[in-house]
């Protein structure tokens, strides 16, 4: 088995999608590739085959290595549930809930685990393409480091340096980096790759070699933007943005603070004939919007009370009041009840809130986590989808008895009677082709018969030969041990 890690010169400079297209370059050369983050924060996670949960940029790249996303694959995964509280997983089930200044002390004692998520992996697969977490760089967070650095002298990684060329000072990127790392830290580095550049390479060809001249590194190539990363999840929901399409159907999700999950919209933003628009703080929902999503969370209390703070639970009656539909998935699903009861604490101080008050249910917060993949089938149509669930709570009420669709001989979700409000606590229903396209053709859109799994696998084999094309990808992978 060899491994080689991947870090970047700071946050979202293309690591995670990197990671990816490698990970399809190896698999088309017939290596038993894996993917491994030690350390993760998003709250955008995925349900493994195991029922753990990983980052969900870990589970993508297990799909484009072509093999089933497991814990160790992210041992360590980070969700934010407020400015100062994290909750922190460990192999895939939750180990306890700090402040965000406790992480500190808590990382010397998570490093063992990622060590022997990190052997269990060798042991299976050919190569293991290691991502960071961030920038080695941020020299106030390498004490007890176990996502950067600190792994990779401690499991003897090779490592190559990502710097983003997009966001300009690329070579001052690469050149501070080494500046800053001590000497044992720079020995892991073998290499650099220069990401996302637009336009003519050879205009770099100059800047490419003072790097190379001014580091001692080898550069291992440029490469160039790729477009269709669109089509990737996104891991941080900063990168979700809207996608406006004339004369299309208009979709409207709700952009809460700790939006969770939200790669639930993938396909819908593949689809041809709808816009969707992430609507920010200080927005209205716009009166021609013909479905609203309020999405998954994090911390269910804390953004139902930012809706209400916006005012959009003004605007999404007044919104429903015009015949117009309503999906709340997970948390979004609780948030449309008449209240969720929080008596014990799950998040923040005891409390009983009103909820939205647009389905007959009511939520009890309870300590118990549901996460597990399901087959479900719509109740109406009996269509099937894969998807899975993740959350905390219960949900029970009058609406219930029209349910969303049913898990085995399990109701999920509620449905109002008009049919206009739906609640489900499924995720990744929009996969699935035939329920997307039955979905949209119910709120009034003729689906553009995307084949959605086919679309994401071919813009992983175009950017695997983008990949081949401009960095020496051998050479890379020659570099593991």
């Amino acid at each position: 088995m060899s491994s080689i890690m991947f870090q970047g010169t700071g946050s979202n400079v293309g690591k995670s999608v990197l990671v990816a297209g490698l990970c399809r370059v190896a698999k088309r050369r017939g290596i038993l590739v894996a993917p491994f983050k030690p350390q993760n924060m998003s709250n955008n996670a995925a349900v493994t085959i195991n029922n753990g949960e990983i980052g969900r940029s870990q589970a993508f790249q297990a799909f484009a290595s072509g093999v089933d996303p497991i814990s160790d694959m992210n041992p360590i995964l980070l969700k934010p549930e407020s400015d100062s509280k994290t909750q922190v997983i460990v192999n895939g089930s939750v180990y306890k809930t700090i402040n965000s200044y406790e992480y500190s002390n808590l990382k010397k004692q998570l490093l063992n685990p990622v060590l022997q998520s990190f052997n269990r992996l060798k042991k299976k697969y050919d190569l293991i393409l290691v991502e960071g977490a961030g920038s080695p760089a941020e020299i106030n967070l390498r004490k007890n480091d176990i996502a950067n650095m600190g792994f990779a002298t401690a499991a003897k990684v090779p490592v190559i340096l990502i710097g983003d060329i997009e966001r300009g000072g690329v070579i001052a990127q690469i050149l501070g980096t080494k500046i800053i790392l001590p000497k044992k830290d720079l020995n892991q580095i073998v290499g650099f790759v220069v990401n996302k550049f637009r336009g003519n390479s050879d205009l770099f060809i100059d800047g490419y070699k003072y790097i190379q001249q001014n580091t001692g590194w080898n550069g291992l190539g440029v490469l160039p933007w790729f477009a269709n990363h669109r089509n990737f999840p996104p891991e941080d929901s900063y990168e979700i943005k809207s996608i406006q399409r004339p004369k299309s159907l208009k979709i409207v999700c709700l952009c809460l603070p700790r939006i969770a999950n939200y790669d639930d919209l993938d396909p819908l933003t593949q689809e041809k004939n709808i816009s969707l628009v992430m609507l920010k703080a200080g927005e209205a929902i716009p009166g021609d919007a013909r479905l609203v999503i309020i999405p998954g969370s994090k911390s269910t209390i804390e953004d139902l009370n930012f809706i209400k703070s916006q005012k959009w639970d003004i605007d999404i009656k007044a919104h429903y009041n015009r015949g117009n539909y309503i999906l709340g998935i997970c948390a979004g699903y609780q948030m449309l009840g008449k209240l969720i009861d929080n008596s014990l604490g799950k998040e923040g101080n005891p409390s009983i809130e009103k909820g939205l008050d647009l389905l007959d249910v009511n939520t009890v917060l309870s300590s118990n986590k549901t996460l597990k993949r399901i087959v479900a089938n719509e109740f109406k149509t009996g269509i099937s989808f894969e998807g899975y669930e993740i959350h905390i709570g219960q949900t029970e009420g009058n609406d219930c008895k029209n349910p969303f669709a049913m898990v085995k001989d399990k109701k999920d979700g509620a449905v109002s009677d008009d049919g206009l409000v739906m609640g489900s606590y499924l995720h990744g229903m929009f996969v699935n082709n035939e329920f997307r396209s039955m979905f949209l053709n119910k709120i009034g859109l003729k689906s553009s018969n995307l084949d959605y799994k086919k679309e994401v696998n071919k813009s992983l084999d175009d950017f695997a030969d983008l990949i081949e094309d401009n960095i020496n990808v051998s050479e890379v992978f020659d570099k593991a041990n």
